[in-house]
């Protein structure tokens, strides 16, 4: 670990990319007036039918870790229908979400911005953080280039049940069919907090993602029929909790072979429960298979409506998975029981979700559109979720909104395994108020095959707990590893006090991509 001194931090920062303080706010009063007249007006180009255009599907599962399929080298969890479409498009291997935590992750998505922009400096709710109404969403642009837009499943970016916060149709949807959070109370069967275009729908016979494929699929037929191309997000609950899958899923994990075969599986350096919690492994391996044949569904509708040609199909994961709580995470002052049938594995990765280490954010990636992404590749490209906006706008011939910042980049090349040309480097950090977790760092960077890790300085430490705002607004990275990430993809040896020339070239492009961010987001709960 490199320490830099927080005196050299003034000289060693970039400003020349960074507004005056007094400009950056007037630009931000400017942007809440003038959305629909700049923003909007940048990507008005219509939708060509003579354009060789997809239909996208982004089938978006919760804390599915990147080991957590068989095409990615699960020894136990079968997903038949994910490896014939692997085979039948491409496997990422260098496939990210945009955060950490479920929320940034989905803000980014929409947005291609980091959503530390957005204010999700942890998930929604914290210090009030909802979605800005002020915000160009990638279904807004879509939209206004003749795609339908349909959102099903988990949202949590806002609360749709508030009249105060932007609901899922204001962000661009056409059609929605969503919750706000997860599956909570009554777990993913019969859930009862769907919402159908900002009208509650009560309960709803069956589970939760087999639920939203049945949805997506009915809207899908309807939008060929109608003649224009579509976008649709499909967002699940599973395989965050709480969990709980029909036995027949339950039951093919449900043997001695199974816990024979994950002794050695790896859960990104992190200590488990003491406790015994073996017994409940069954029930997490039986929802990554339920997911699997959902998903399996949905391909198949695609199929029987001739529309597998045209369409682009990505699967991927909001974060890595998550880790059952134990005594370093609560102190002993909280528990949460649902958390023991959490066993996705990052693979060899280090770290969880929340962590910005690769295990936090590094996700399955798979995708398919025959005719333009080979079949049966491999692909080590970096594809960011902050990648998705951009990309999209690219193959739908839309131009990007010009007023802000954009993070991620036309990353389709990727999805070839072809280089393809990155203006700003990616950036995950870790969700405010998790800093005490052992081995929490506070953010990463991606540039070419290396990745730096930061710690923020000074450390959090007389700032109270509603005053984390102020420390980030205020902290700058001053503690640095290095990892070379194409050599060392389990992240074990910090190189940061051997390559010091390119450590001392990456610091202060973190430190200036760090302020430009953290500026820019809203501070919540400001301490005067």
């Amino acid at each position: 670990m490199h320490f830099y001194h927080q005196e050299k931090i003034g000289v060693s920062v970039s400003f020349t990319n960074l507004m005056p303080k007094k400009q950056n706010t007037l630009l931000k009063i400017l942007i809440a007036f003038t959305i629909a007249v700049v923003g909007i007006s940048q990507v008005n180009a219509k939708y060509d039918i003579s354009q060789d255009i997809p239909n996208v599907i982004i089938f978006l599962t919760d804390d599915v870790g990147y080991g957590d399929l068989a095409v990615y080298g699960h020894p136990v969890i079968k997903t038949p229908h994910l490896d014939r479409f692997a085979e039948e498009g491409v496997r990422m291997t260098d496939m990210h979400s945009a955060a950490t935590v479920c929320s940034p992750s989905r803000a980014s998505i929409l947005t291609g911005r980091n959503a530390y922009r957005s204010g999700y400096y942890n998930i929604a709710g914290f210090f009030g953080t909802t979605l800005p109404e002020n915000e160009i969403s990638i279904a807004h642009l879509l939209k206004d280039a003749g795609y339908q837009t349909g959102f099903f499943g988990k949202w949590h970016l806002s609360r749709l049940e508030s009249e105060n916060e932007v609901s899922v149709n204001d962000m661009g949807f056409d059609y929605s069919f969503a919750t706000t959070v997860n599956a909570f109370g009554t777990g993913p069967k019969n859930p009862v907090k769907f919402i159908r275009n900002g009208i509650p729908v009560g309960e709803v016979k069956g589970w939760y993602v087999d639920i939203l494929v049945q949805e997506a699929s009915e809207w899908i037929t309807k939008s060929k029929n109608d003649g224009k191309p579509f976008f649709a997000i499909i967002a699940t609950h599973e395989s965050h909790t709480p969990i709980d899958p029909p036995a027949k899923y339950t039951s093919l994990y449900d043997n001695n072979k199974t816990d024979e075969l994950s002794k050695n599986i790896s859960y990104g350096g992190l200590a488990r429960p003491k406790k015994d919690i073996s017994a409940y492994k069954k029930e997490y391996y039986g929802t990554v298979t339920q997911i699997d044949d959902a998903f399996g569904n949905l391909m198949q509708l695609l199929e029987d409506q001739n529309l597998t040609d045209n369409t682009l199909v990505v699967f991927t994961s909001d974060n890595g998975p998550e880790y059952p709580v134990t005594f370093a995470e609560s102190g002993g002052e909280w528990e949460d029981p649902i958390r023991d049938k959490c066993f996705g594995t990052p693979g060899n990765l280090r770290g969880m979700k929340r962590y910005p280490y690769e295990g936090g954010h590094r996700v399955p990636g798979l995708a398919r559109w025959p005719g333009h992404i080979p079949a049966g590749i491999v692909s080590d490209k970096l594809f960011n979720g902050s990648d998705f906006l951009p990309t999209l706008c690219h193959l739908a011939g839309i131009s990007l909104p010009n007023d802000r910042t954009i993070d991620g980049t036309n990353a389709f090349n990727a999805f070839k395994n072809m280089d393809y040309e990155r203006e700003l480097p990616p950036m995950w950090f870790f969700p405010l108020n998790y800093g005490f977790m052992p081995g929490m760092a506070h953010m990463a960077m991606r540039y070419d095959d290396y990745v730096l890790i930061g710690y923020l300085s000074p450390e959090r430490g007389s700032y109270a707990k509603d005053q984390s705002v102020d420390w980030i607004k205020t902290a700058v990275p001053a503690k640095f590893e290095l990892y070379n990430i194409k050599k060392d993809e389990a992240q074990k040896n910090d190189l940061s006090d051997t390559e010091t020339d390119v450590l001392m070239k990456l610091i202060p492009v973190m430190q200036s991509r760090w302020i430009d961010i953290r500026d820019e987001g809203p501070w919540w709960g400001r301490m005067e």
